[in-house]
């Protein structure tokens, strides 16, 4: 397969965040090679189904929607649980610790 890219395709007008690069180091260190392409695709602006075929797209998506949610609920939880310490009374400020009043 060839596919011919036009100058203005060449020019990536989108990085990927450090979240995003995150997603896809964890999926390579899971062995999912082709799911981490998609996402990779997806996160540069590509549109996933002109590379792959859609049979092997719709399966990666069924697949995956489970890992999608999951990630995105581990990550909520953990904002959670660090604005609900910083908020808590029992939480002390370093700098209150090692005052010499």
């Amino acid at each position: 397969m060839n596919y011919q890219v036009s100058s203005s395709q060449t020019s990536f007008q989108t990085a990927i965040t450090p979240e995003e690069l995150n997603q896809i180091i964890e999926t390579i260190a899971d062995g999912k090679y082709s799911w981490a392409c998609v996402l990779i695709l997806r996160f540069i602006g590509y549109n996933p189904l002109h590379y792959i075929p859609q049979r092997t797209y719709s399966r990666l998506m069924k697949e995956n929607s489970q890992f999608e949610t999951t990630s995105i609920t581990k990550s909520q939880k953990i904002s959670a649980n660090m604005t609900s310490s910083i908020n808590s009374p029992h939480c002390v400020a370093s700098s209150q610790i090692f005052s010499t009043n």
